[in-house]
Formats: C-alpha cells, structure tokens, sequence
C-alpha cells in the first residue's frame, strides 16, 4: 500500500512564493515525495525590483515575464490560476474563485484543493505612511498593471508638454515626485 503523498499549498507566486515552490519542486515534487502547488491570481510572474524599468519604458514586461504554468512543469510542481476566497483550516482545504473571461463566460469552476501544509506567500504592498496627498496622488509600483499605467501617464503627460496642447506650458508642466526611499528613488534619478 503506498502513502499519499502530502500536499503542499503555497498562495502567492511573488519572489519568496515561487522560489519556495520551485525548490520544493526539484527536492520533492520530481521525486515523487510531496504534491507541490503554487496558486496565484496572475498568469506570469515579473520580479517585483523590475517593475520600475516597466514604469520607464526600459524593460518589456512580456519579454522578462515568467509563465508560472511553463515554470512549474519545468521544476515539478503544479500550478492553479485564481484567487483564493477562503480558508477551511479544520478541513485543510483552500477555495479558489473562478475564472471567467472577458465576456463573462465560466472558464475554470470555483474548486477546493486541500492541503496538510499551507504557506501564505502573499507579498507586500506600498505603504503611504499616512502622508498626505500620497493615496490620492500617487500611482504605487506594485504590479505590473500599476507600473504599465504610470508609464501611460508619463508619456501622455510628455505627449501634451511637447504639443503645448494647453496653450500654456506652464499649466502642463511635467512634475513627477518619488516619495520615500528605494527603488522609487532610482525610478527619480532616472527620470530627471
């Protein structure tokens, strides 16, 4: 009679997630010793310290993106697309949401998969420190869909400047601030 093999959930493809799971991978699951699944609400992963070179322009997200399907059949683990709506910790199991394209149409049920060890990999987020003017105004760097819409806004803003669309440059005038410290700060030396 052979024994299950135990099951390892980890939510969140983010550096920390993915890299858990891809070395869970090559020491347990390839050998047969442990399920390994990786759950992300995003197709691709693109390293968070990236997300500024996206912002400039200076780096495609498509071409540096990493398939977390392609990635996971490469290094033993499995791969589920969608977001987790809950947690049954007496019953070890996760719920995934589930998935509907762009016209509203159900591609992939809601499911459960169950677990016996369960890794939270949820990452960070950008933090305002309560400064104000900060939510209202700025566009954090988070994910790629923030750091794809702050180079839009960038190159409309420069588009409008170089038309002199306003009538008055002045009233248009580029004005890009960094708050905080870290990458942002890269982000404004490359900017001035």
């Amino acid at each position: 009679m052979t024994t299950p093999l135990k099951k390892i959930v980890i939510v969140g493809g983010g550096a920390g997630g993915l890299e858990m799971a891809t070395q869970l991978g090559h020491k347990l699951g390839r050998k047969k010793k442990a399920k390994i699944t990786l759950v992300d609400r995003n197709h691709s992963h693109l390293w968070k310290p990236l997300l500024h070179e996206v912002a400039t322009g200076s780096l495609d997200e498509g071409v540096d993106a990493l398939s977390y399907l392609a990635h996971a059949r490469n290094h033993g683990f499995q791969f589920q697309l969608g977001s987790v709506m809950d947690i049954d910790r007496e019953a070890k199991t996760i719920t995934i949401a589930e998935l509907r394209d762009e016209k509203g149409e159900l591609l992939v049920p809601e499911r459960k998969i169950a677990y016996d060890t369960l890794v939270m990999a949820l990452g960070s987020t950008s933090n305002d420190f309560n400064t104000p003017g900060v939510k209202e105004h700025c566009i954090f760097l988070d994910n790629p869909h923030q750091a794809r819409r702050f180079h839009q806004e960038m190159l409309n803003l420069f588009l409008k400047y170089s038309a002199n669309l306003a009538r008055t440059v002045r009233s248009i005038s580029p004005s890009l601030a960094a708050v905080r410290r870290g990458l942002s700060c890269r982000l404004n030396c490359i900017m001035r």
